[in-house]
């Protein structure tokens, strides 16, 4: 077993990765500072489970999560943080610096999962991905030079939040909502809006990206949340009953 660490609720998801012998060298660096849960979204189909990267590190590998969605992968996560060199995007979540936030994550870490999202080597985290973050992470660099290696993006991601480990998770903190509950709030909402005419023809994809940054926007606690989507399920019902009628 692994020895317990302050990081143990992190979850490292890759989403699309293509390499195996970075998804290695990500567990290898995973290992190095003691997070230990590992999962990857559509991974590129060649063999990843026994890359010689992960020196020291092949039970990660092992025991590594396969997922078909990111919202799948980050359902019990508490959390969700997108990474992006940002370039020419325009984004709808907030940026943060990894040098000046280490602190916010580490902080959620006591009352929840945390998940710290990954993109391919070849194009990093789409704009459908982004709608599944709470808010997106940049690695400080030179402007001239701003993609860094999906390991390396990793290993220095993970020392930023290792590096101050010496806290004790505090208990009276309200537990925040799980992503798989914002999503079915999300959904509920979607349903409740196509029902009542809202989402016109068309606008399906752009109307279910704008509910889900919406719902992650309220930064729900685990009551609240199971209050709203009491709510909107119930009007979901009577909608459907008006459409019986």
């Amino acid at each position: 077993m692994p020895e317990q660490s302050h990081l143990d609720g992190l979850v490292v998801v890759l989403v699309r990765p293509r390499n195996p012998l970075n998804i290695g060298a990500v567990a290898r660096a995973m290992s190095n500072f003691g997070a230990h849960r590992l999962r990857l979204v559509n991974p590129y189909p060649v063999a990843f489970r026994e890359a010689r990267s992960a020196v020291g590190a092949l039970h990660l590998l092992r025991e590594a999560e396969e997922f078909k969605t990111v919202a799948e992968a980050v359902a019990d996560c508490v959390l969700v943080i997108g990474t992006t060199a940002v370039r020419n995007r325009v984004l709808q979540q907030p940026l943060r610096s990894l040098n000046e936030d280490g602190d916010s994550i580490r902080n959620q870490l006591r009352t929840g999962r945390v998940a710290l999202l990954f993109g391919s080597e070849k194009i990093g985290l789409t704009n459908e991905d982004f709608t599944h973050c709470h808010w997106l992470l940049q690695i400080p660099t030179q402007k001239d030079h701003i993609s860094m290696n999906l390991a390396q993006a990793v290993a220095v991601c993970l020392y930023e939040l290792a590096r101050e480990g010496n806290w004790q998770p505090e208990k009276n903190e309200a537990e925040p909502a799980t992503a798989a509950v914002n999503e079915q709030i999300t959904e509920c909402i979607l349903e409740a809006l196509n029902k009542s005419g809202y989402v016109k023809p068309g606008t399906q994809a752009v109307s279910e990206k704008k509910v889900r940054r919406l719902v992650l926007r309220l930064g729900l606690t685990a009551g609240d949340a199971t209050v709203l989507l009491g709510m909107v399920r119930q009007i979901v019902w009577k909608l459907r009953q008006m459409e019986k009628d």
